[in-house]
């Protein structure tokens, strides 16, 4: 992916992180609680599990802008396939 499209797409990536950890009341009125993140992290939960995502979304984002993303898929395919990533 060219830096040119790579960076805009990891700082919009980043934007969307940010404004689901900014707004989870509305991410919250969206998708309501999550059961998994009532059981496990307490009374709301739900809200703290959409903020985790919001920041995953927004690392997401910086490893997209950074290009660090492709080795990481790399390296997991590598993983999945048991075959090592080609280097360039």
């Amino acid at each position: 992916m060219t830096l040119l499209i790579r960076v805009p797409l990891g700082i919009a990536i980043m934007v969307v992180g940010y404004f689901v950890v900014a707004k989870s009341e509305v991410v919250f009125g969206w998708f309501g609680t999550n059961d998994f993140a009532e059981k496990y992290l307490g009374f709301g939960g739900s809200r703290l599990f959409y903020k985790l995502v919001g920041v995953l979304i927004v690392f997401v984002g910086i490893f997209v802008a950074t290009n660090v993303i492709s080795d990481i898929l790399g390296s997991l395919a590598g993983l999945l396939t048991h075959s090592t990533p080609a280097t360039t």
